[in-house]
């Protein structure tokens, strides 16, 4: 990579950081209601790790 980077690649990257977190907590009663107990990473689209797999910026 570059020493210097770019603004554009930075939001990018930006960006794709805040797609790997989790769902809100009360779309789990809103989609299985009130008694199902279910991790909010399940309603995440983006499931992306720093090592695992890379974006293509």
């Amino acid at each position: 990579m570059a020493r210097y980077i770019h603004l554009s690649r930075k939001l990018k990257l930006a960006k794709a950081g805040r797609r790997t977190r989790w769902a809100p907590f009360w779309t789990v009663p809103k989609i299985y209601g009130k008694n199902r107990k279910v991790h909010p990473g399940r309603h995440t689209i983006a499931k992306r790790n720093w090592r695992r797999s890379k974006t293509r910026v």
